[in-house]
């Protein structure tokens, strides 16, 4: 059992609404491992099943309320050559990118060897030590952690008893319609494709979402309307804010994903139904009106993404791309998920570097479930792999098919297998191990400025080497310059965008002091005890622009004895749009932003008065880390960051890609409010 933390944080009255566990009484939770259950779970999965058949039932149409067909996949055990004829609880997936690929993928693992041969082999391929591409094992040795069975359609959980139904969404893959991209029309489908399960004959009446990716994005907003048949949700690297985990976080584009994400889903969506013609429902009506909408709407999407980066200013922005900056509009609103309403039990797995990374902590947070209803693990890994290495391992916690399975088997079938007494959450420490808490950020961190300075620290080869420290050092006015470069292709940021594929390289996805050759550092002494860092961070910065508007980037890193510059979280923010809506932000109790919101809404965008110095509040995202003795902490400030950061068109024309402008003034000091369990040395 883990003991809980006994230190009290000091937090502002508004941190507390957002980070604050619910109030009540709780179990006492397991560790990581999951203790005396963790067994029992592991045996539910590779133990002998129930039923030994499947039984598909192929591009089933259903009707939604608006006439509009979705096709969906309905898959039942037997044994007998026949399904079962009892009632049993239903898993539901609603599909982004076919039904039919993501079939296909999982009729292939299901082939002798594949699963239990060839994924432990490929597990078990690394790079040699000390190649500089030790990211490889990183990403292999997580296929024996179970993520390859909960993203693909998991047969051996309807050997264990359920029914699993796979829909395309309206718009995608073979059901027919416009791509709403998250919206309320895609809301609305999934409370009626969950009627429509709970009255079938093989139904017992109770679901469960759940989903990966894009899937674990539909999974959320399917359980967010209090649906009463709901029972579970179970989430890997899902979202609960595209806008600000991805899309348009702190008003820069996240370019390397909205460039090329769309496309996908738009290839996709044109593939043709064979399972239709495989299961004998091919019907040529049907088929004709699935065609008209495609080609009636061929590019979702695609036509805002070019404009934004096509206009010359603000006032050539089409209408559909202004809703993207309106968070009042529909589309802004389909890309959150309404987490408060989410009351089904709900297990999610993340990682802080995952596309999705910014916001985990703060869904769960957000939920209303008491912690034996609510989980979430973090990894530190990226969205081809969320850092789950090991899981399955002694003394590491189960691996995700497990986990998956014991969630569902409790709040389905109502089996008292103990999963709810598992770690509420369960954080991999970037720069240290796993750890299980019962709160984010963990209670014994206080926040605290940590001020930039002048002072060189000898540590880095940056643009400027300056001083960070508790206390402001900064004698007299230094305006330090920055400009935008090129060096971000090489740094953690581009390795998260682009789904952790440039992490292989050491240099780049473990290492800043390529992109530090771009920025300014400001570096800490060494920290003489473990020294914990739990929650969200700010950057309030002192700047002066020479254009109209600006661009600028804020990293927090951990470096090391030997001079490795770490990034452990960062954060973004367009000058222009740096309006906050202060309902939705956080305080510490010193009044010191914690985690400032902005609205992202271009008709409050605001440019500045050039040569003018200009306070921001540059939010970096929640994150939980450990500096180790010796170690030291740094802030960078950069001018750009692409491919992960990139502002539309009319951002980019009126800032010129100009150098900027950090001013160390000691009447308006720069610094970082910081959750740190202990001081840092001065």
């Amino acid at each position: 059992m883990f003991a809980r933390k006994t230190v009290v944080s000091i937090v502002g009255v508004a941190a507390v609404a957002l980070f604050a566990p619910v109030a009540g009484a709780t179990p006492e939770f397991t560790g990581i491992d999951g203790g005396q259950y963790a067994a029992g779970w592991k045996a539910a999965v590779d133990g002998p099943q129930p039923y030994s058949q499947i039984f598909p039932d192929l591009a089933v149409p259903v009707t939604m309320s608006d006439g509009t067909v979705l096709k969906l996949d309905v898959t039942r055990p037997g044994n007998t050559g026949r399904p079962v004829d009892a009632k049993l609880p239903t898993i539901v997936e609603f599909e982004t990118y076919s039904k039919i690929a993501i079939n296909l993928a999982s009729v292939l693992l299901q082939i002798p060897g594949i699963e239990n041969v060839l994924l432990p082999w490929i597990g078990s391929i690394g790079a040699p030590p000390g190649s500089g591409l030790e990211g490889i094992t990183d990403l292999t040795e997580q296929l024996r952690s179970g993520p390859i069975q909960t993203f693909l359609h998991n047969y051996d959980l309807v050997k264990g008893g359920y029914n699993m139904v796979h829909v395309d969404i309206r718009g995608t893959g073979t059901s027919e319609g416009k791509w709403q991209m998250f919206g309320d029309k895609e809301r609305q489908d999934a409370a009626e494709v969950i009627d429509w399960i709970t009255k079938q004959p093989w139904s017992d009446g109770g679901v469960a979402v759940k989903g990966t990716s894009a899937t674990g994005i539909a999974a959320l907003r399917a359980a967010d309307r209090g649906n009463p048949a709901v029972k579970a949700a179970f989430t890997y690297i899902g979202s609960g804010d595209l806008v600000d985990d991805i899309v348009a976080p702190g008003g820069s584009v996240g370019f390397g994903f909205a460039a090329f994400w769309p496309m996908v889903v738009n290839l996709a969506k044109f593939a043709p139904d064979v399972e239709s013609v495989i299961a004998g429902k091919f019907d040529p009506a049907q088929q004709l009106k699935w065609l008209q909408d495609r080609l009636a709407d061929p590019l979702t999407m695609v036509d805002v993404v070019a404009n934004a980066f096509t206009a010359m200013n603000t006032g050539q922005l089409t209408p559909k791309t202004r809703d993207l900056m309106d968070p009042d509009s529909d589309l802004r609103r389909g890309l959150k998920a309404d987490t408060e309403q989410v009351t089904a039990p709900s297990f999610m797995i993340s990682g802080w570097w995952d596309l999705f990374g910014s916001t985990p902590t703060e869904t769960y947070n957000a939920m209303p479930q008491t912690p034996d209803r609510k989980k979430l693990v973090v990894g530190e890994g990226f969205h081809a792999g969320a850092g789950v290495k090991g899981f399955g391992d002694p003394g590491m916690p189960p691996r995700l098919d497990v986990l998956q399975r014991a969630w569902f088997d409790k709040w389905l079938k109502g089996i008292d297998n103990g999963i709810d007494n598992y770690s509420p959450l369960t954080l991999k420490q970037q720069g240290g191990g796993w750890i299980s808490s019962d709160t984010f950020p963990q209670v014994e961190t206080d926040y605290r400025r940590m001020y930039l300075n002048d002072q060189r620290s000898g540590t880095a080869n940056s643009l400027y080497d300056g001083g960070l420290s508790g206390t402001a050092k900064q004698n007299g006015v230094n305006d330090l310059t920055v400009a935008p470069g090129v060096l971000s292709a090489c740094s953690r940021d581009t390795s998260r965008i682009l789904a952790g594929v440039p992490s292989i390289i050491m240099a780049c996805g473990e290492d800043s002091r390529i992109w530090e050759n771009n920025g300014l550092s400001f570096t800490s002494n060494p920290v003489a005890e473990p020294t914990t860092i739990s929650g969200a961070i700010n950057a309030h910065l002192n700047t002066v622009l020479d254009q109209p508007d600006g661009y600028w980037v804020v990293t927090v890193n951990d470096v090391s004895p030997d001079g490795r510059s770490r990034e452990i979280s960062s954060g973004q923010l367009v000058t222009s749009l740096r309006q906050i809506d202060e309902a939705k932000s956080t305080r510490s109790a010193n009044g010191d932003y914690t985690r400032p919101a902005y609205y992202i809404d271009i008709d409050k965008r605001q440019t500045v008065t050039p040569g003018q110095p200009l306070v921001l509040d540059i939010a970096v995202d929640p994150t939980d880390a450990v500096l180790q003795p010796g170690h030291r902490l740094r802030v960078d400030v950069y001018a750009s960051n692409f491919p992960k950061g990139l502002p539309p068109m009319p951002i980019l024309i009126d800032s010129k890609l100009a150098p900027q402008h950090l001013r160390l003034d000691p009447a308006e000091p720069s610094w970082v409010n910081i959750p740190l369990s202990a001081d840092i040395p001065e």
